[in-house]
Order: C-alpha cells, then structure tokens, then sequence
C-alpha cells in the first residue's frame, strides 16, 4: 500500500493524554528497551552500559514529590531500560531491578559514586558482568586506601590530549593490580587525572574495576569512563535542552514516566540513525507525519514511479510511501 503526502487526524488532546496517563510504564519502558536491538543488529564488540538517574523536577506537587528515574544506557546511545524510583526511597534499591531484563553477561557496567555498593558488584559478578565504578568519600575507608597507592612509582597505562569546545585537556591514566581490595570482586584500581591547560586546574578521579589485569588495554579503560559521561550529554541534557523536560510541568499520574520513555525512544532511534544533533532530526521529523513512520520501521520511503515523475532524474523525483503495518494505514489516509 503507498500513502503520498497527506494530512492526519488525531484524536482530540484529552483522549490521548489520558490513554498514556493510564498506560504501564513498566512494559513500555520495557518494549522501548527492546526496540533498538530488534530495529537494527547490535555490534559484536563488548557491550558497555551507563547507569545514572534523574529527577523530573515540575513533575513535582504539593501533595507528591517529583517523579525520580533511573536509566540504563548503552554507550553508543539507547536506552535500554528505565524504572522508576519509589518516592519513599532512593535510587540505590532500584540498581539491581533495572538490570533484570538486559542480558549482562560480559558486559561492563559504569556506575558513578552512588552505586558504589558490595551489593550491587555481588549482584554484577553473579550475573556474569563487570563494573566500572567510581570510588569517593562515600566509602572512606576504600577511597583512603586506593588514594594513597603510590601512584608516582606506577607505569602512565595511557595519555591522551584532547581539543574540544573550547578546553585543551590532557587525561592520564594509571592502573594498579590488587590481590585483595575491600570490595567485592575487584581487581584492579584507577587513577585518571584530568589537567585542563585553558583554565590550569587538576581533577583527579578514583575507580575500581573487576576486570583483571591485561583483560582491557589502557585506551579501552580511558574510553569508558569518558564514554559514562555519555548518559548525561546525549541523554540527560538532550532531553532538557531539547525536549524542555527540565520546564516540562506535566503531572498526570504515571505520564512524567511515559513522556520520558518516549523521549528516549525518539533519541535512541536518530542515535542510531546517525544523526549526532538530536534537535535537528526532531525539526526534520516533524516537518512530515510520514518520517517517524519510516523511522520506527512502520512505513517504506522510495522514489514515485509516477508518469509524471519519471521524466525527472531520479535524485529529483517526491516521496512516497508504502506502508507496513496495517493499523498504520487507516490513521496515515485520513485528511483533515
């Protein structure tokens, strides 16, 4: 069946605000979680996940807190689950379950200072996965220890100097093997220091890991942990800046859940597409109802075979549309 270009009618705002209202975010966010390895084959290499979470601030009333998720997010750019935090906890209980439903076995999981838990490189370890995480003051008595290692005496694992935005920053890194450590499983701890030249100041960072020794090469540690940072830049701040989330007031029961799933879905489907400027693919969607069809698999686009469109060169010739899913087709041929 091919559609042209053609006007939609939706149903009016009311009716479809209170059908995501009263949908379960659980499964959705479970079906969004999915898609991105049913859209396109995921890559051999090791699969290496962010977890962090985030507060929908205007979500926020006076008889309710502001609705807290926490995600879990490839490093290439889809989210593959989210859950949302009970809002009489905090998003430490909530570690364990958001993993439930990703198949972990050999991947890596980077985790900042929050999720430092023995529980949660217990519950890693036993899943056949490895972590990545961030040590601080939290855990005094193991930040101590491993900030006091003689760093000056280890070998530099690897050093880069980077030129982006505006900053001129050099990393280095250091590793240093550990029979026993104070944490479950760990067998490795990392320095990274980071000296920004621009501004003349020194960040030093603390991470254990329980990948052995010579399992992962000095670029490969240094590329996940600049590649955590991804959850906040092309996911938490994309929504914010993007999508105003952060201005967003919406409220209505379990839609502050569904509206962010939908807009992870949205970014992980443009991530995956190419498209590095998420604002600018959301503009080019929007410009005709048909792309995101086409984008979430439910519609083919080629060149019209028309008479009147064959005497052009083919670069030249519209679009049409060939829809495949059949509940698709009733929606994409009304006109307003």
């Amino acid at each position: 069946m091919s559609v042209r270009r053609s006007y939609t009618r939706t149903g009016p705002p009311t009716t479809v605000r209170l059908v995501l209202a009263a949908a379960d975010g659980d499964s959705l966010d479970g079906a969004i979680g999915r898609f991105p390895h049913e859209r396109r084959t995921p890559p051999t290499s090791r699969r290496v996940i962010a977890v962090d979470g985030k507060t929908l601030r205007g979500s926020r009333t006076k008889d309710r807190p502001a609705t807290m998720l926490i995600a879990a997010m490839a490093h290439t750019g889809e989210v593959l689950a989210q859950l949302q935090v009970d809002g009489k906890s905090n998003e430490i209980p909530a570690f364990a379950p958001l993993l439930d439903n990703i198949a972990l076995k050999g991947a890596v999981i980077t985790t900042d200072a929050l999720y430092t838990q023995h529980d949660h490189a217990s519950c890693l370890h036993q899943r056949g996965a490895h972590y990545l995480a961030v040590v601080k003051k939290n855990h005094p008595g193991l930040h101590d220890r491993v900030r006091r290692l003689p760093w000056r005496d280890i070998r530099l694992d690897h050093h880069e100097r980077a030129r982006a935005h505006h900053r001129d920053d050099i990393r280095r890194l250091k590793t240093a093997a550990f029979a026993h450590l104070d944490y479950p499983h760990a067998r490795q701890a990392l320095q990274a220091v980071r000296r920004r030249r621009d501004k003349l100041t020194i960040e030093r960072i603390y991470l254990v890991t329980s990948r052995p020794p010579g399992a992962a090469t000095g670029a490969e540690l240094a590329a996940w942990i600049r590649g955590h940072w991804n959850i906040e830049n092309q996911l938490h701040h994309v929504r914010d800046r993007t999508f105003r989330e952060e201005a967003s007031k919406i409220r209505t029961r379990h839609l502050p859940r569904i509206i962010a799933g939908l807009r992870n879905l949205a970014i992980g489907v443009h991530r995956q597409d190419g498209h590095s400027n998420i604002a600018a693919a959301t503009r080019r969607a929007g410009r005709d109802h048909l792309r995101p069809l086409t984008a979430l698999g439910l519609a083919r686009q080629t060149r019209t075979q028309d008479h009147l469109s064959k005497t052009l060169p083919a670069e030249r010739r519209p679009f049409e549309y060939h829809l495949l899913r059949p509940w698709a087709a009733d929606a994409c041929n009304r006109k307003r």
